[in-house]
């Protein structure tokens, strides 16, 4: 099934060279995939992965290694954000 993998700001650098310009790529995932398991699969540093999205809603800690992605939704992670 298809899924796909936006990373933002500091974790695009974790996306294939191709996939930099639009800070996305689509995944053929097997059926079941969480999110926990792209965050490993990508090597992602759980300290980097503040904000987890799937479809725009929020994906807590918690249900990170339970919440099942569907064909054809978007997973998004940003980093944590400093300003002022």
């Amino acid at each position: 099934m298809k899924v796909t993998l936006k990373l933002f700001a500091t974790l695009s650098d974790y996306l294939p060279p191709e996939a930099k310009r639009t800070n996305s790529v689509e995944l053929d995932v097997d059926e079941g995939v969480t999110p926990q398991q792209l965050i490993d699969r990508f090597r992602l540093p759980p300290k980097l992965c503040h904000l987890v999205l799937v479809d725009g809603h929020f994906v807590p800690p918690a249900a990170r290694s339970t919440r099942v992605l569907g064909p054809g939704e978007t997973l998004a992670i940003w980093p944590p954000v400093a300003g002022g």
